[in-house]
């Protein structure tokens, strides 16, 4: 649990069309080659300290004739970002996937002391 201070407390969202790769014969949807899509994050504010980050699929279009397999985190969470990580395997082929992601944390405040 993440527990914040009196202050400023700050919520970011947003969302991200992760791949679309069904159109141009793409790695996730031939199933051929790296399965896994990665998408920078950047907050237009920097937290204090790394924020609680929550991440969902949106929106997903995925074959029908195979397993879903899906998994989307949070990976490399800092103050003024993270990666957005998708990630699927054996003969799952997803045509695109939406992920929304919010996050939650501490913001500076100008009556912050800071004392070095």
């Amino acid at each position: 649990m993440k527990r914040f201070s009196p202050g400023s407390i700050g919520v970011a969202q947003g969302s991200c069309v992760m791949f679309s790769d069904f159109a141009d014969g793409g790695e996730m949807w031939t199933g051929e080659g790296g399965r896994e899509s990665r998408h920078a994050v950047a907050f237009s504010q920097v937290f204090r300290q790394a924020p609680a980050v929550h991440v969902c699929i949106s929106m997903w279009d995925m074959d029908h004739q195979a397993n879903a397999r899906a998994d989307l985190t949070a990976e490399n969470i800092g103050t003024a970002g993270f990666d957005l990580v998708f990630k699927t395997w054996g003969n799952t082929r997803v045509a695109r996937i939406r992920a929304d992601w919010m996050a939650i944390g501490q913001l500076s405040d100008d009556d912050d002391w800071e004392i070095d």
